[in-house]
């Protein structure tokens, strides 16, 4: 079993993309932060997390493959560790053995496809470190963007900017991210705004944002202990300023707005609620306009035949 898991994580191959790892020369490390080095051990705590070092193929792979995802900041990024699960501990070993077990069985009822990917998950450093040691425990709202149902996000391999988005600063400011192996199986699609939160039937296993250009993964509450199993954690800092994450975003010339196009801006940001408040009040506004603007026309209408009677008369 352990020659087995060793041989799973020293090839990565996601959809195009593919990651060929040597295995780690280094088997302990020191604990202590180094700020000339820039090395630290945040998640090497007797856990079976050790530290992929800095200069050999699997850590130069795996930061390649982070910083791709990162588009325009990827340049201002600086990975200060990368950290592999070795799945050493009981309880790593009893996480792997379940994640092979629901890989079988997924597998064969989805017709021998078991959609196994790699996705990224962010958060705090404390959320990831309890992951890690705990699993996972606690279903959040999304730290950036909208609902799409209740469940474990995920972002799709080559959209690491989105969980770079949802980790947070530690005291040292680096950020901390996952790269995880997911079983995705059967997907169905979570619209946005969607209070989901088990699959919709049987036959499906997991949600995706959308199936086409998937950049979301919706994992249930019941699968999120059995679907996932964390292969990689990447410390690093990056200045995360929406324009430069987005620079060829306009500025806008007017201070005008489509109203529809209003409301697709703010269900960005808005929870499903707000949006629904909103919509409701628009509806009702243009209800009342189109109902006083009928009252005027038949107004009008009236005078206008008022009128024109009144000259017939003068004229007969």
């Amino acid at each position: 079993m352990e020659r087995d898991r060793d041989e799973e994580q020293v090839s990565i191959t996601v959809e195009d993309h593919e990651i060929v790892a040597a295995e780690s020369e280094s088997e302990t490390e020191s604990d202590e932060f180094s700020s000339s080095s820039k090395r630290v051990d945040l998640f090497a705590w007797s856990n079976g997390m050790n530290r992929v070092e800095e200069g050999n193929t699997e850590h130069d792979a795996v930061k390649k493959f982070f910083l791709s995802g990162l588009k325009a900041i990827a340049k201002d990024t600086d990975v200060v560790a990368i950290h592999k699960n070795y799945c050493s501990t009981l309880t790593g070993q009893a996480r792997f053995e379940t994640f092979q077990i629901f890989s079988q069985a997924v597998g064969k009822k989805c017709g021998g496809n078991t959609n196994i990917r790699y996705a990224w998950y962010g958060g705090s450093r404390d959320d990831v470190y309890d992951i890690i040691t705990h699993g996972f425990s606690r279903l959040r709202r999304p730290a950036v963007g909208e609902l799409y149902g209740f469940g474990i996000y995920l972002s799709a391999a080559e959209f690491s900017i989105d969980c770079a988005l949802s980790s947070a600063p530690d005291e040292n400011g680096l950020r901390h991210v996952m790269l995880c192996r997911v079983i995705l199986g059967n997907m169905e699609t979570v619209c946005r705004g969607s209070q989901q939160f088990h699959p919709c039937s049987k036959e499906y296993d997991s949600g995706v944002d959308d199936p086409s250009a998937p950049r979301r993964y919706t994992i249930w509450s019941a699968f999120m202990n059995s679907h996932i199993l964390p292969s990689y954690i990447i410390s690093f800092r990056a200045l995360l300023d929406p324009q430069s994450i987005h620079p060829n975003l306009l500025k806008p010339t007017s201070p005008w707005m489509r109203f529809g196009i209003l409301l697709t801006v703010l269900a960005r940001v808005l929870p499903p609620h707000k949006m629904t408040q909103i919509s409701k009040h628009h509806s009702d506004f243009c209800e009342k306009n189109s109902k006083a603007a009928a009252d005027s026309n038949i107004k009008t209408d009236s005078w206008r035949r008022a009128v024109k009677q009144s000259d017939q008369t003068v004229q007969n």
